[in-house]
């Protein structure tokens, strides 16, 4: 059960949508309370229901006012809240992904390093060391915001945009890493590269990652990483392990 302290809201969205927020501040907790939840409502099999997707915090919950209403769909979501377990199950799946953090393909990296208060290789070790979670799907399609990152990684975005990032890019701010989905502007600093695709949209499920799942960078030399950008049998050396 949800504890009492807990705030969880009931938010109307639109005509057809329902907001349940977990919280109004990120935190891995209710990053995972979101995730958990839009768990709970795709096995719950709602009637009328047109889309579940979860955020940061929250669950957004379509319906088509044709099948049923705001009424009954809120009705069914408070006796899921109810029910629901506090404590969220674990990833379903595990990422692991090569990165070069080589010069070349790290302009950044160095005065990343220098706001989380490290150096450039206690940095890498840190991002090596983090088993990151898919928190947020967005911006761009399949894009992940990956965290949470440790406290020292609390660092802004820039104060200015970078006019283009590759796809592939591996970028940070406020305790969070992106793999860059296409060649676009950004803010958030550029400290590391991979050859994965976040976004394959020649394939039968073209987002790569879903929300929820743990992802984990593997450093790899620039030599060993060139490598990688010319197999075309893998995704950026990357591999999947299921996990439950």
């Amino acid at each position: 059960m949800i504890a009492e302290h807990d705030t969880v809201e009931i938010l109307p969205l639109g005509v057809d949508g329902i907001l349940v927020r977990f919280s109004r501040v990120l935190t891995e907790e209710a990053n995972a309370r979101a995730l958990s939840f839009r768990d709970h409502v795709q096995d719950a099999d709602i009637e009328g229901l047109t889309e579940i997707a979860s955020s940061l915090v929250s669950v957004r919950i379509g319906f088509d006012p044709e099948r049923t209403d705001r009424a009954c769909v809120t009705k069914a979501l408070k006796t899921l809240l109810e029910q629901y377990q506090s404590t969220a199950e674990g990833p379903r799946r595990l990422w692991r992904i090569p990165a070069a953090f080589g010069t070349d393909f790290a302009p950044q990296l160095d005065e990343a390093a220098a706001l989380a208060g490290l150096t450039s290789a206690q940095a890498i070790d840190q991002i090596e060391a983090a088993t990151l979670r898919v928190i947020a799907i967005g911006f761009a399609p399949g894009q992940p915001y990956l965290g949470m990152l440790p406290d020292n990684w609390d660092i802004p975005r820039q104060t200015e945009l970078t006019k283009s990032l590759p796809r592939g890019a591996l970028i940070t701010a406020v305790r969070q890493l992106i793999v860059w989905g296409a060649d676009a502007p950004t803010g958030w600093r550029h400290i590391g590269q991979t050859a994965f695709r976040v976004y394959l949209p020649e394939t039968s499920t073209p987002f790569a990652f879903e929300s929820g799942d743990a992802v984990r960078f593997q450093a790899v030399s620039d030599t060993d990483f060139r490598a990688i950008q010319t197999d075309t049998d893998t995704n950026g050396g990357a591999t999947c392990e299921v996990l439950r």
